[in-house]
C-alpha cells in the first residue's frame, strides 16, 4: 500500500469531525516516550481500539524517542481517535526543516539499507501505518500517522509474515530492550540481549559487539551470541555511534539485505545510547578522582615548608597515576635547569632516568625542559621518553619544570594533561612557600643572633654557659648577656621582651643595647633598671620586658658574690654543691609598664661547685597536653647537676625540657647558668 506524504494543518483528511482529540506537551526528557505512550493507551481504551494499540505503542515510541534524541526540544503530541482509527501527530520545536522521506510502493526491489540510512524512524512508520505525512505549525515542525481499525477490509495494515519481515510483537521486544532499559550498569548482559533478539529475527547465525574505552586496552570483546561473524561479504559492520575517547562495532553474521541492516542499524543506535551514559559515568567518576586528587594533594603539599622535601614530595604523588616517570627540575640564578627530584615506576631503571636527563645538546630532554621553562607553555617530548613538560611558575615567578613520562600502556589524554597542569601550578607554589619560609627562617636566625652574644667570657674559677631554643620563623624576645663591668667583675642579664616578630626584636636589641651602654658607663644596678625602665616607657611602642640581672663578683677566699634584682621575671635556681637546691629573688616591676619601678635586690654568695640558673617562661610554660613543665619540676631536674660544669647543666636543662613533650615549643627557651669552678 502506497504511503502518503504531504503537510497537514490539523487532522488528516478523512478523519471525522466527532473524532475525540486529546493533546499534550511534553519536556526534553527520557521519560517523555513512555508519558506519550500513555497518552495513546488512555485514548484507545476510551474508544475501544485496543486491536490497534501494538502498532500504534510501537510507531509513538519510535516518534517520541527520535524528537528527544534528534531534536533536543519539548514536543507536542496529539492523538485523534474516531471509529475509523486514531491519528498520532508527534512535533517538535528545533530549527530546520523535517527530513523529508518519500516511499514509493513496497516490493521486494525496494532498498531498505538506504531508507535506514536517510530515516529509520519513518520506516517503521511507513511500514506499519495506513498513512503519514509531516506537519507544519509556527514554529513546530513533526510526523503524523493513521491507523485504520478495517479488519479484513482492503487498505487494512498488512503485517509482513515471518518468511519476509520480522513480527511486530518481535520488532516491539526488540525496541523496548533498546530504550526502556536506563541501567548503567549490565552492559555486557545487555549487549547479549540485543544480540540475541536481532539474530533470532535476522537469521544470522551469531554477532559480537566490540569495544573500545580508549584506556590503552584497545578493542575489547564486550558481547557475543552464538557463531563469531567471519570476515566476508555475508556480514553486517555497524561502527557505534559513541563519542571519543569510545570506539566501538556490531557485527552480525547475516547478508546486509532486507530488514537485517536496518534493524542491525536501529540496535547499533540503541546500543550506543547505553554506551554514551557508561561514557558519562566513567568521566563523571574519573573527574571526582581527579578533584580528590587534587585536593589531597594540595593538602600534602601545604603541609611540607622544607624546600627540598616539598620536591623530593611531588614526584611521588606523580608516579604512577599520572605517568611512568617523574623529574623537577629548578632554575639556578642564571636561569640553568637543575635536577631537584626525580622518581620511576621501575626503581631499576631508575639510574637510566637519571643518565638521560643529564644528557646535553639539542635534542636532548633537557633542551625541551629548557624550552618549556624558557617560554612558559607546554611542551611534548618524543621517544624513547615520551611525555609532557609543564613549567613551574608561581607568583609570575619561573621556578623551573615538572616532566611527566606517558603511560606504560596509553598517552595522555585531555583530562590527563589539565590535572598534570593543575599539579604543576600547586607545586610551584608549593616550592614557593616553602623557599619564601626558608628565606624568612634564615633572616630569623640571623636577626635572632645578631641580639645574642657571639660567645660568653671565659674566666678562670668560673663558669658561663647558655642554651637558646627559637621557635618559628619569627623572631622571639628572649635574650642574655654577659658583660664585664670592672675588675673580677660581671653582669649576668636574662631577659623576654613582650611578643614576637621583628618589633619585638627591635625592643630586645634597645634593651640589650643600653645596658652595655649604661655598664660601660659605670652605672649602678638599680639606675640601669630605672633608665631601661624608661627608655621602654618613650620608645618600647606598648612593650614590656622581664629582667633578671645579677653582678657577679669574685672574691679573695674564692667564692663569688652575686646582687640579684628580678624585675617581673622568675625567680633563679640556686643549685648547691651538695645537691641542694632553693629558689633566689624577690619579685619587682616588670620594665616598660610604669613611671616608677621596685625591684628589690638579694644577695647570694656562690661556694666553690654552687651554680645559679636563669631561664625564660618557655622553660616553665613548656606543654604537653594540659601540663606545663613548671618551676618545681625545673628545680628536681637541676638537683643532679650538681657536680657538673656549667655547659653540661645547660645541655642537660635543656634536653629535659624539650623532651618533655612531643609538640614543638610554642615559645623560645633560654637558661643561662653561672657556676663558681673555684
Amino acid at each position: 500500500m502506497p504511503a502518503e506524504v504531504g503537510t497537514r494543518t490539523s487532522i488528516p483528511s478523512g478523519a471525522p469531525s466527532e473524532a475525540l482529540v486529546r493533546r499534550n506537551r511534553l519536556p526534553n526528557d527520557r521519560r517523555t516516550p513512555a508519558a506519550a505512550r500513555a497518552l495513546v493507551r488512555s485514548v484507545l481504551e476510551e474508544t475501544g481500539l485496543v486491536g490497534l494499540l501494538n502498532e500504534a505503542l510501537l510507531l509513538t515510541t519510535e516518534l517520541s524517542t527520535n524528537a528527544v534524541v534528534h531534536a533536543n526540544t519539548e514536543l507536542e503530541i496529539e492523538v485523534s481517535a474516531d471509529s475509523g482509527g486514531l491519528t498520532v501527530t508527534v512535533t517538535d520545536f528545533a530549527s530546520g526543516p523535517v527530513e523529508q522521506l518519500t516511499i514509493g510502493p513496497r516490493n521486494e526491489s525496494a532498498d531498505i539499507g538506504e531508507v535506514a540510512e536517510r530515516g529509520r524512524g519513518l520506516l517503521l512508520v511507513d511500514h506499519f501505518a495506513s498513512r503519514w505525512g509531516t506537519v507544519h505549525e509556527g514554529d513546530g515542525k513533526g510526523v503524523w500517522f493513521r491507523l485504520d481499525q478495517r479488519a479484513d477490509a482492503v487498505g487494512m495494515v498488512r503485517l509482513p509474515s515471518a518468511s519476509e519481515n520480522p513480527s511486530l510483537g518481535a520488532l516491539t521486544g526488540l525496541l523496548r530492550s533498546g530504550t526502556d532499559r536506563h541501567s548503567d550498569e549490565g552492559l555486557t548482559d545487555l549487549a547479549t540481549d540485543l544480540l540475541s533478539r536481532l539474530a533470532r529475527l535476522t537469521g544470522a547465525a551469531g554477532g559480537v559487539v566490540r569495544l573500545d574505552r580508549g584506556d590503552g586496552m584497545g578493542r575489547q570483546l564486550l558481547a557475543r551470541y552464538g557463531r563469531a561473524p567471519r570476515d566476508n561479504a555475508d556480514t553486517i559492520r555497524v561502527p557505534l555511534a559513541v563519542h571519543r575517547p569510545y570506539s566501538g562495532e556490531l557485527e552480525l553474521d547475516a547478508a546486509p539485505e532486507g530488514y537485517a541492516l536496518a534493524l542491525a542499524t536501529m540496535v547499533a543506535e540503541r546500543f550506543a545510547l547505553h554506551l554514551e551514559n557508561d561514557r558519562l559515568r566513567r568521566a563523571d567518576i574519573r573527574r571526582q578522582t581527579w578533584i580528590t586528587f587534587l585536593a589531597e594533594a594540595s593538602e600534602l603539599l601545604a603541609q611540607s615548608l622544607d624546600v627540598n622535601l616539598t620536591m623530593a614530595l611531588i614526584p611521588q604523588l606523580v608516579v604512577p597515576r599520572l605517568g611512568q616517570w617523574c623529574a623537577v627540575h629548578t632554575t639556578d640564578a642564571w636561569g640553568r635547569l637543575q635536577l631537584a627530584a626525580a622518581t620511576h615506576a621501575d626503581e631499576s631503571t631508575l639510574a637510566q632516568l637519571h643518565a638521560t636527563l643529564a644528557e646535553t645538546g639539542p635534542e636532548s630532554l633537557l633542551a625541551r625542559l629548557e624550552e618549556a621553562s624558557r617560554l612558559g607553555t607546554q611542551v611534548m617530548f618524543g621517544s624513547p621518553m615520551e611525555g609532557y613538560a609543564v613549567p613551574l611558575v608561581a607568583r609570575g615567578a619561573r621556578l623551573g619544570t615538572l616532566a611527566v613520562g606517558r603511560h606504560p600502556k596509553h598517552r595522555h589524554d585531555a583530562d590527563e594533561v589539565a590535572v598534570l597542569e593543575d599539579v604543576a601550578r600547586r607545586a610551584a607554589l608549593a616550592i614557593d612557600n616553602a623557599r619564601i619560609h626558608d628565606e624568612r627562617h634564615r633572616v630569623a636566625r640571623t636577626l635572632q643572633a645578631s641580639l645574642l652574644p657571639p660567645a660568653l667570657p671565659r674566666v678562670d674559677g668560673i663558669g658561663f654557659a647558655a642554651e637558646y631554643v627559637p621557635t618559628g620563623s619569627e623572631v622571639g624576645g628572649d635574650f642574655y648577656d654577659v658583660v664585664p663591668s670592672g675588675d673580677d667583675q660581671w653582669l649576668v642579664v636574662v631577659g623576654d621582651v613582650s611578643g614576637k616578630g621583628v618589633q619585638a626584636a627591635t625592643v630586645t636589641g634597645l634593651v640589650r643595647d643600653v645596658i652595655r651602654i649604661l655598664v660601660d658607663d659605670g652605672k649602678e644596678l638599680s639606675e640601669i633598671l630605672w633608665r631601661v625602665n624608661r627608655t621602654l616607657v618613650q620608645r618600647g611602642g606598648g612593650r614590656y620586658c622581664t629582667l633578671a640581672m645579677a653582678s657577679v663578683t669574685r672574691q679573695s677566699n674564692g667564692t663569688l658574690g652575686v646582687c640579684l634584682y628580678l624585675a617581673g621575671h622568675d625567680r633563679a635556681v640556686l643549685v648547691r654543691a651538695d645537691g641542694k637546691t632553693a629558689f633566689v629573688g624577690e619579685g619587682g616591676t616588670a620594665l616598660g609598664l610604669l613611671e616608677t619601678i621596685t625591684s628589690p635586690d638579694v644577695s647570694i654568695t656562690l661556694d666553690p661547685g654552687d651554680s645559679l640558673i636563669f631561664y625564660t617562661d618557655g622553660v616553665t610554660e613548656r606543654r604537653r597536653g594540659r601540663e606545663l613543665f613548671g618551676s618545681a619540676r625545673l628545680r628536681e631536674a637541676s638537683a643532679p647537676l650538681a657536680g657538673y660544669p656549667a655547659d653540661v647543666m645547660a645541655a642537660r636543662l635543656r634536653s629535659t625540657t624539650i623532651n618533655f613533650s612531643v609538640e614543638e615549643p610554642r615559645d623560645d627557651i633560654a637558661i643561662l647558668v653561672l657556676r663558681n669552678d673555684a
